[in-house]
């Protein structure tokens, strides 16, 4: 996957049709702040409003594709959205609500012992345990940033596990499917079939999805600043992006 070096800033999107349309969404720097703790995002009226009157409108072409689990994502969207793609595209639940879910790795379980060491000296430190996925925050302590790295890092050369640098965030992951394979994947069934893929994300694991979506003849909406991407919209922040979405017809 090329990330294109853009020469200008790229337009906010046009109105968006809903006829004929696919919608794959991010969830946080999307659909919800960033916060400073991932636990602290909850359920909010007008964005699970939203979703409910998006899937019946769609006849079911939307889906939610975040780095969050499953049962976090149906937390905080009060389960409005049946399919998902959860940690990345490794638990995806299609149309019909049947779920598959990729094995753990076998690294998962000396990676987590060495993040779960590293944070316990350091309560601004959080971990975030998926199962099939680690991910260590450090917006809350920016001085550890480098370590913490360092420590991503050289655990993923030594378990084998899938490195994915996030906003503040590295994640260990265990190899497989990313966001765009789970959007092909949507995009090969009923209801999404035939349709045009639009997504919207706003981080460097959300590029595998504006990627995909091109190749499918859709299109990225970028979320936040502008920065290298695949996209080729861009919305200022959360609020433009759910004002968007309120907006469609």
């Amino acid at each position: 996957m090329d990330i294109e070096e853009l020469s200008i800033g790229l337009e906010k999107p046009p109105h968006l049709t809903l006829e004929g349309a696919a919608l794959f969404l991010d969830l946080d720097g999307t659909l919800a702040p960033i916060v400073e703790r991932p636990q602290d995002v909850g359920p909010d009226p007008r964005r699970s409003g939203l979703l409910e009157r998006l899937a019946e409108r769609l006849h079911g072409r939307l889906a939610v594709v975040s780095g969050r689990s499953l049962d976090d994502i149906d937390r905080i969207l009060e389960g409005k959205v049946m399919c998902v793609a959860a940690i990345h595209g490794l638990i995806r639940r299609d149309a019909r609500g049947v779920v598959g879910e990729a094995p753990p790795h076998p690294g998962i379980a000396p990676a987590r012992s060495a993040l779960n060491d590293f944070a316990s000296s350091d309560p601004r430190l959080i971990i975030e345990d998926k199962a099939l996925s680690l991910t260590i925050h450090y917006r809350l302590a920016p001085d550890r940033a480098r370590e913490a790295i360092s420590l991503a890092e050289r655990l993923a050369t030594v378990t084998g596990l899938t490195l994915q640098p996030g906003d503040m965030v590295m994640e260990l992951r265990t190899p497989g499917a990313s966001k765009g394979d789970s959007i092909r994947a949507f995009m090969t069934e009923a209801p999404f079939k035939g349709a045009r893929p639009v997504f919207l994300g706003d981080d460097l694991t959300d590029e595998h999805g504006f990627f995909a979506v091109r190749q499918l003849g859709g299109h990225g909406v970028l979320v936040g600043p502008q920065r290298r991407t695949t996209a080729i919209y861009r919305m200022e922040n959360v609020e433009a992006a759910l004002s968007w979405l309120e907006a469609a017809r």
